[in-house]
């Protein structure tokens, strides 16, 4: 495990190291050992906190909270305010210390686990940066107190495998708050014109020439940029709106399943059932039968 800092703690913050036989344990875990802290905490207005790795062999997750930091990468000084996440994988050197004049509050987690690498670097990859300006939201705070209550029951081996499923939580929560920012300040691709040009075809066919000529943008850079912004590709986001909207005829009404695949452009109802048993991984008729609770 990385050394923690050594700054002095006040009544009004935290720091728990898991102890060795603890993290041995989660390792050996079909839970823990997919993801796990190892050390965590809450630095309150951390006046003459600094630190500086050059050997780091876990992940460190920092979410400022308050005040402000300074974070160096790579010889580059990078402002840390509030509402930004950062995220320091393991083997990258850094340094980092609170502002003078307004410190930093920060909650952080040192983690590890042999899926921590596919759950974080994903998200840095994304963003091509090691910091997240997510915002200040009231629930991550809540999730992050809710991990720091874990070691309250620190005699309890499960405690301590609660705490492992609260990190993928806040992990998985911080990846989603980040999409959401991109998306809202993203101004190369507007996502709700997109969105709403499928959602007016989905009726009939639509080509991702259409979509991108919509977006101003050509054919490749647009399914690349749509793609960084949701994960799918254009073309599948419009294929599960019609079977979404197939899924509503298909409850609410007596329509057979061809009449409701042409409907929604598809003139061939083997196609039209083939498409959809790929997305809902069952034929329309299975699914009309499960809804009027038949088996």
């Amino acid at each position: 495990m990385s050394n923690t800092s050594n700054w002095p703690i006040p009544n009004d913050s935290v720091r728990f190291l898991l102890p060795r036989p603890v993290i041995n344990s989660l390792k050996e875990n079909p839970i823990g050992k997919s993801l796990h802290p190892v050390a965590m905490g809450f630095y309150k207005k951390a006046q003459g906190h600094t630190m500086s790795r050059l050997d780091h062999d876990d992940y460190l997750l920092i979410y400022c909270v308050a005040g402000e930091g300074l974070l160096k990468l790579n010889k580059k000084s990078i402002k840390v305010s509030a509402g930004d996440f950062l995220i320091l994988p393991k083997t990258l050197s850094h340094e980092y210390t609170a502002k003078k004049k307004s410190p930093w509050s920060i909650y952080w987690v040192h983690c590890d686990g042999i899926l921590a690498k596919d759950y974080l670097d994903e998200i840095i990859t994304q963003s091509q940066s090691n910091i997240l300006s997510i915002g200040l939201h009231s629930r991550l705070i809540t999730d992050f107190e809710a991990l720091l209550d874990t070691r309250l029951n620190s005699s309890l081996f499960e405690s301590f495998l609660h705490s492992c499923s609260l990190l993928s939580q806040i992990i998985t929560h911080i990846a989603l708050l980040n999409k959401q920012v991109q998306s809202q300040f993203d101004k190369s691709l507007d996502l709700e014109l997109i969105r709403s040009l499928m959602l007016t075809h989905i009726h009939q066919q639509l080509d991702v020439e259409t979509l991108a000529n919509a977006a101003n943008l050509s054919k490749f850079h647009f399914i690349k940029r749509y793609k960084t912004l949701t994960g799918r590709t254009p073309i599948n986001d419009f294929i599960q709106m019609k079977i979404e909207r197939a899924c509503h005829l298909l409850d609410v009404s007596d329509k057979g399943v061809a009449e409701v695949g042409w409907e929604l452009g598809y003139e061939d109802a083997y196609y039209f059932s083939r498409v959809f048993n790929k997305v809902m991984g069952i034929s329309p008729s299975q699914y009309r039968t499960l809804r009027l609770g038949h088996t």
